[in-house]
């Protein structure tokens, strides 16, 4: 069984890390820059925070590599670097990781097949760079976050199926209409979305992004209604963030998030974890609940 699975059915909920970008901003990280050119070139600064999750009590963490596709490296010139960049963001995190698992983060180019300005087979291409480095550079799994277009859904897990029988998992995004439903940018329910992905035969879906964690409780609610057989992992944002005193804040703290955490346990998520805006101190209370929660079943 591979160990992404063994550890699953031994540990039954997984902790996952929090944020990158928010981590990567603390130590200095300028917008408009590359955040993963960070791992050529200040390889230690990334070393930490995946070190500082696990430290918090991460049992799985991604990699620094959510938009190092070649479509999104040709805008910092960095094409040609693709490979390399993500084999070491690979080896950063496993090396932080020792015996614990790592997702290869794998996030969407921002082109739409749907408008003609990409093909099927840029895509495919870009993508295929991409996975091939996180692949040797030894993670457990592929995790494709914050996606919202099924066509490229499409594309890249024919991609990863060509190169490797590695676990994937695929993670969308949603957006809250005025009506109080969840549909993607592109405009496909929840249920479209879950269906699509069991049809591609995916081994774990999730919902990441988009969403605070309360918000992000209905949509788990809904996904376990129609699809209950599905593992699920859960990265909602620490709320919406806000300007205060120059500063970006969000509104969901680690203690704020408590509530929520448990329902997802009750719920039977299969990792959980965080994404924009999400600290080390949300994951450590999430272990805690997780912990709790794990000892009294």
């Amino acid at each position: 069984m591979n160990k992404l699975f063994s550890t699953i059915e031994t540990k039954r909920v997984l902790v996952s890390d929090g944020a990158w970008g928010t981590e990567l901003i603390k130590k200095g990280f300028q917008s408009g820059s590359c955040p993963e050119l960070w791992n050529l070139e200040k390889t230690e600064e990334v070393f930490s925070i995946a070190n500082n999750y696990f430290d918090a009590g991460s049992d799985i963490i991604s990699t620094n590599s959510f938009g190092s596709n070649r479509i999104k490296l040709e805008h910092f010139g960095l094409a040609d670097k693709t490979y390399q960049i993500n084999k070491k963001a690979a080896e950063i995190s496993k090396s932080a990781a020792k015996e614990k698992l790592v997702m290869g983060s794998v996030g969407p180019t921002g082109k739409f097949l749907i408008t003609g300005e990409i093909s099927e087979e840029e895509l495919r291409q870009s993508f295929s760079e991409q996975l091939k480095g996180l692949i040797d550079g030894g993670v457990d799994a592929i995790l494709f976050e914050t996606f919202y277009d099924l066509d490229e859904l499409n594309a890249v897990i024919e991609t990863i199926r060509d190169l490797s029988n590695i676990p994937i998992i695929c993670s969308a995004t949603f957006n809250k209409n005025s009506e109080g439903e969840f549909y993607t940018l592109m405009g496909n329910s929840i249920r479209e979305v879950y269906s699509f992905l069991i049809e591609k035969g995916v081994d774990l879906v999730g919902v990441n992004c988009g969403n605070g964690y309360f918000d992000s409780i209905e949509i788990v609610k809904q996904i376990k209604k129609d699809f209950p057989e599905l593992k699920i992992l859960v990265q909602p944002n620490a709320g919406l963030p806000e300007i205060t005193s120059g500063q970006l804040v969000y509104s969901e703290t680690p203690e704020k998030i408590i509530p929520a955490i448990k329902d997802f346990l009750e719920m039977g998520v299969s990792i959980i974890g965080g994404c924009c805006g999400t600290t080390k101190e949300h994951i450590k209370i999430i272990r805690e609940l997780t912990d709790k929660y794990l000892a009294n079943k």
